[in-house]
């Protein structure tokens, strides 16, 4: 059990600094927005051009580096709730057996 804790502590620190990181694209271009759980659009909206690659270089890459960055994120939120669900059922194991 201590060390799924120290796991899930390392996983936490890890989330806290991705989350550093989206925040920090998010200040780069006030086209990205301030939402920290959501995916850039690549694909077109209705109402609303798609930006491509010819058009605004910068702003694309800076949108596909935001994207990747998020799913990071995702991929680490997976990962602590599934440590946590095995802490969790280890703990009660313990208690209960």
């Amino acid at each position: 059990m201590i060390i799924g804790t120290a796991f899930l502590i390392i996983l936490y620190l890890i989330l806290r600094y991705v989350l550093a990181w989206i925040k920090y694209y998010n200040g780069l271009d006030t086209r990205l927005g301030d939402s920290t759980w959501r995916f850039s659009y690549d694909y077109p909206v209705i109402g609303e051009r798609d930006i491509s690659d010819l058009d605004d270089k910068d702003f694309v890459r800076l949108r596909r580096k935001k994207n990747k960055v998020v799913l990071l994120m995702y991929s680490v939120v997976l990962v602590i709730f599934i440590s946590s669900m095995s802490l969790l059922s280890k703990f009660l194991l313990f208690f209960f057996n």
